[in-house]
């Protein structure tokens, strides 16, 4: 898979740095001369263009990008990259960072964003999910909201607990994708029995959020959104 990242700072090299090591072609992009820093991800591709230019996205060979990720230090540049790479190369996948949360209501598909991540908020989120037992914990969402990945620690007086995964009857838009039991990832079947301290993983639609909490433990609200880790 070829992927362009617009911003070669710290969080650009480093989202490089792992997809190179997962086999994917990476080309680093920034008009900082001082950003490209060649000898640190030396099996990257660099050039040092302004990303908001269409003769530099030209020069990049966006129109053969299977993914575009805007990983600048600055919003505005962000959704411009985002909306010419969605709008005018058609790059399936668009993900974009966002680094202030005031500004998360625009990083949606009018923009071309297929995924946005809140760094303050991706934090948050993983803050609650260390601390919190049977509170349901929104982790990511999807597709602008139109799934959620979520998060509960069964409590010991879950009414769940004991009982087995394909037994409990799921709201409809919630789907079980992972159990998270005593340091191993479980891949759940209809058989497997669910226990207290289990962390489960779902991936649900905001409108059965309250359902499934209360399904899971009865005394749970799920967290606010307010723009969700993305």
């Amino acid at each position: 898979m070829r992927v362009t990242i617009a911003g070669a700072g710290a969080v650009g090299r480093s989202i490089a740095q792992e997809l190179l090591e997962n086999g994917h072609e990476v080309l680093l992009i920034d008009s900082d001369p001082k950003a490209i820093k060649i000898d640190s991800v030396p099996r990257a591709e660099w050039l040092l263009a302004d990303a908001c230019e269409i003769s530099s996205l030209d020069e990049a060979g966006l129109n053969n990008c299977h993914v575009m990720i805007a990983s600048t230090g600055d919003d505005k540049v962000n959704l411009v990259v985002s909306l010419l790479a969605k709008t005018e190369y058609g790059v399936p996948r668009v993900v974009a960072r966002i680094n202030h949360p005031k500004n998360e209501w625009l990083f949606n598909e009018s923009w071309g964003v297929d995924v946005a991540v809140s760094t303050p908020r991706l934090l948050s989120a993983l803050v609650e999910e260390a601390v919190s037992v049977g509170d349901l914990v929104r982790l990511m969402t999807f597709r602008q909201g139109q799934a959620n990945l979520v998060e509960l620690t069964l409590p010991e007086d879950a009414p769940v607990v004991g009982q087995r995964a394909g037994s409990v009857p799921w709201p409809q838009d919630a789907a079980l994708v992972a159990i998270l039991r005593e340091g191993r990832v479980l891949v759940p079947s209809d058989d497997d029995p669910l226990e207290a301290g289990d962390e489960l993983l779902f991936v649900a639609s905001q409108e059965v959020e309250q359902e499934l909490a209360h399904l899971l433990a009865p005394h749970s609200r799920p967290s606010e959104p307010r723009g969700s880790a993305t």
